[in-house]
């Protein structure tokens, strides 16, 4: 029995593909993801975070961007964060400033089929950009948010489980609170 190969994408095929889609994809060695909607809480936290950051680091010189603005990561690699920030000029690697190549904030909120590339494989893509200060992911699921700061000879790991936190953000000179992280969600018993 034959079998169909798996079609491998340039990165100018799928920039292509992506910028005319309705739908955002990933982009990874070749192969193409196309992002999934998310839950009530999912939506919430992201909205959460984004309007935490923009209010406080408005005028500062940083400025939050949602999950339209796509961030290369690699030659091969693109991805959509649920939220990212740059502090400084932002730099991009299209004319239609689409493309952040300079991040300093990265934000995932977990789903289930997420949770383990978002703290794996994704992290690790992440945390190679240069201009990277911070990476957060945040659980949908459950109070629980894990920061990786980068400090001088690697990366250093702290978590967060108590509404009464705050996740320090140094790089924005933010600290975000955990009670506006999940103002509003609820979490099932």
């Amino acid at each position: 029995m034959a079998t169909n190969p798996i079609q491998k994408w340039t990165v100018e095929d799928y920039l292509a593909f992506d910028d005319a889609s309705d739908v955002k994809h990933e982009y990874m060695d070749g192969e193409i993801y196309a992002m999934s909607g998310g839950t009530e809480s999912h939506s919430k936290i992201i909205l959460n975070i984004g309007g935490a950051l923009w209010q406080a680091t408005k005028g500062s010189g940083c400025r939050t961007h949602s999950s339209e603005m796509r961030v290369k990561v690699a030659e091969k690699k693109y991805f959509y964060p649920d939220v990212s920030a740059v502090c400084g000029q932002a730099k991009f690697d299209d004319e239609k400033n689409i493309t952040l190549i300079n991040p300093t904030l990265i934000v995932e909120v977990t789903s289930a089929s997420s949770e383990s590339f978002d703290k794996g494989i994704k992290a690790n893509f992440y945390r190679s950009l240069e201009s990277l200060q911070h990476y957060l992911v945040v659980d949908q699921n459950q109070l629980y948010a894990q920061l990786s700061t980068r400090q001088d000879g690697g990366w250093f790991l702290q978590q967060f489980t108590l509404r009464t936190e705050s996740i320090p953000l140094e790089a924005l000179n933010v600290d975000l609170a955990m009670v506006d992280v999940y103002l509003d969600v609820e979490f099932d018993a």
